[in-house]
């Protein structure tokens, strides 16, 4: 009880809030699928590597992916934490102090430290810190690790250390079977015509077409209204 206690202690003050919907089996972009199979293998491991970098362009499901590490490793009744860096940069280095305590430490857009070299060797000496407390560090980056501007050759050597999980950029196919099932989650009923309609209607990124979801959900429980064409027509002005 204790663990679960520094758990939610560590995210009241750091961590993300977790989504309850960012778990492995809701990760549905067919193109990712084995790496998220993969992500998810290493991490029932823990103590076989010291480091996974999940790397990948923007919209690629990196963040769903570290929280989902952290649902997984509370299911097996372990501490875990999820930190962004772009929320933590403005408290300084020194708040990463502690967090080598939590069995899993994910660390989302660890890239954006790269060049501050206060933050740089404060993320190594807490992957230090975490190694030699046979914890698991996940971080998420935009690029492999040596292709990105540290200026700490050490952190660098100890992120490429690890596993790394590369992820690609999803295609139509993946955008349409993650709306589809981000849909029936929410007990949607979308058919294959609306669901391609609002494909080839909505902005490419992907954060932005299932935010277009949640105005056609709380706008069809609204209206009361099933999801037609006309209907989203109507909602979205198009």
């Amino acid at each position: 009880m204790e663990g679960k206690e520094a758990v939610s202690a560590s995210q009241l003050v750091l961590g993300v809030k977790l989504r309850d919907d960012a778990r492995f089996d809701n990760f549905h972009g067919g193109r990712n699928a084995d790496a998220a199979a993969r992500l998810k293998s290493a991490c029932e491991q823990v103590g076989v590597v010291p480091v996974i970098a999940v790397c990948g362009d923007a919209d690629t499901g990196k963040s769903h992916l570290l929280q989902a590490v952290c649902h997984l490793a509370e299911q097996n009744q372990q501490s875990a934490v999820c930190v962004s860096m772009e929320e933590l940069f403005p408290l300084g280095p020194d708040s990463l102090s502690g967090l080598e305590g939590q069995s899993v430490i994910c660390l989302d857009d660890l890239d954006l430290i790269a060049g501050q070299e206060n933050w740089e060797e404060a993320i190594f000496h807490l992957y230090n810190r975490v190694n030699d407390h046979g914890h698991l560090m996940v971080v998420s980056l935009s690029e492999l690790p040596a292709s990105l501007p540290f200026g700490l050759q050490d952190l660098v050597s100890r992120l490429s250390h690890g596993l790394t999980i590369q992820l690609g950029i999803y295609r139509d196919d993946d955008r349409l079977r993650i709306l589809m099932a981000r849909a029936e989650q929410r007990g949607l009923v979308l058919s294959d015509d609306v669901a391609v309609f609002i494909l080839r209607r909505a902005p490419r990124k992907l954060a932005d077409l299932l935010a277009i979801l949640d105005r056609l959900d709380e706008n069809s429980l609204r209206a009361q209204r099933r999801l037609t064409i006309p209907f989203v027509k109507s909602v979205l002005g198009w």
